[in-house]
């Protein structure tokens, strides 16, 4: 029996898999795929992928039926599809394997249905979901365990939500989005107005969170709902688990946001930004498109399109590297320092005892 979750059960011919993936067959077009496996463990059936021409040797013991392969591979021991990037085409193919048709469960009795709210034929609900008054849910839509749409809340076609999500009243999920378990869409933001005894008076957060289409939210991340407006996750973002995006941020088209990153209020995220984990932004900032930000970094200006910078604060990347490789020699150079000025405070001794002499 198969270890993997997720087992494949569409059966595509070598020839189909690479027309989807613009790539070249070279031996039997016509042998059946039935699943994806690493090199190592794949067996009759399978298919895996090959990410550097330079380990082409591994092929010899390969117990698979076919690779996917770099383009400068002419010749294998076997099939293979020939590609420009063996990485993304193997994405590609994987899940094509694993695509199922939706399968409508309909509304579980144990599920809560609030006032004017229509549901879909084509839909699955779970047991112990909760769905507000005057909710829009499209067709296609799976809501699994224990999911809580607040009011006036929408969602668009072939969207899933895990278990264990809320989305807050208002809050608008596109098409084809997917939100994993434990995630809070529309959680109040962190806003606040200190007098000068220095208590703290909350500021209503009365916006909404807007979530466009093919977003992908991970477990147990939360984005908050704007103070006013809109808080703004657009199409094709992915978002790890755990992160933290404040009030009234806007993430622009396909951007990556890693495990642990916090994006402070009111901040504007280029298109293709690339925030890596436990990254912080501080706010009311802009990066500008395909912005590139190291693990760790801290984020306190605007950064110009395209610019890559790491450290806390950020700093250039090139001279970031530079400095993370001069700070391993700190040591060795504090021992050098040290004992140059030894050798001055001799020559300074000697150059006043000479000095004196001469008087």
């Amino acid at each position: 029996m198969s270890s993997e979750v997720y087992v494949s059960k569409t059966c595509f011919s070598l020839e189909e898999l690479a027309t989807a993936v613009n790539g070249i067959v070279a031996g039997d077009g016509q042998l059946e795929i039935t699943g994806f496996a690493p090199l190592e463990t794949a067996g009759k059936g399978d298919i895996s992928f090959l990410a550097k021409a330079g380990d082409v040797h591994r092929l010899k013991e390969f117990g698979g039926s076919a690779v996917i392969v770099p383009m400068s591979i002419e010749k294998a021991p076997v099939a293979v599809i020939r590609v420009d990037d063996p990485y993304l085409a193997s994405a590609k193919i994987h899940g094509r394997l694993l695509e199922k048709p939706f399968v409508a469960t309909g509304v579980h009795p144990q599920a809560w249905i609030g006032k004017e709210t229509s549901l879909p034929e084509q839909i699955s609900v779970a047991p112990f979901v909760s769905i507000g008054d005057r909710v829009t849910i499209g067709e296609r839509v799976t809501l699994e365990a224990g999911v809580v749409l607040g009011d006036d809340v929408q969602i668009g076609d072939d969207t899933t939500i895990k278990a264990n999500t809320t989305i807050a009243q208002g809050c608008k999920i596109g098409k084809r989005v997917t939100i994993f378990s434990g995630a809070v869409i529309g959680s109040d933001g962190y806003g606040y107005a200190t007098d000068k005894q220095g208590f703290h008076t909350k500021r209503p957060q009365v916006g909404i969170v807007q979530i466009d289409d093919d977003v992908e939210i991970g477990a147990n991340s939360c984005v908050d709902r704007a103070a006013y407006g809109v808080t703004h996750i657009k199409s094709g973002t992915k978002i790890d688990n755990l992160v933290q995006i404040a009030h009234n941020v806007v993430v622009g088209e396909n951007s990556l946001i890693v495990s642990q990153v916090g994006i402070a209020g009111s901040v504007t995220l280029g298109r293709n930004v690339v925030l890596g984990g436990q990254a912080g932004v501080a706010g009311h900032i802009t990066l500008g498109d395909t912005v590139m930000v190291a693990a760790q970094s801290g984020i306190h200006t605007n950064l110009d399109a395209g610019a890559r910078v790491g450290g806390s604060p950020a700093i250039p990347m090139n001279i970031f590297a530079r400095a993370a490789i001069q700070f391993g020699k700190l040591s060795e150079m504090g021992r050098d320092i040290r004992k140059l000025k030894k050798q001055m405070a001799k020559c300074e001794a000697v150059a006043e005892e000479q000095s004196g002499s001469a008087k």
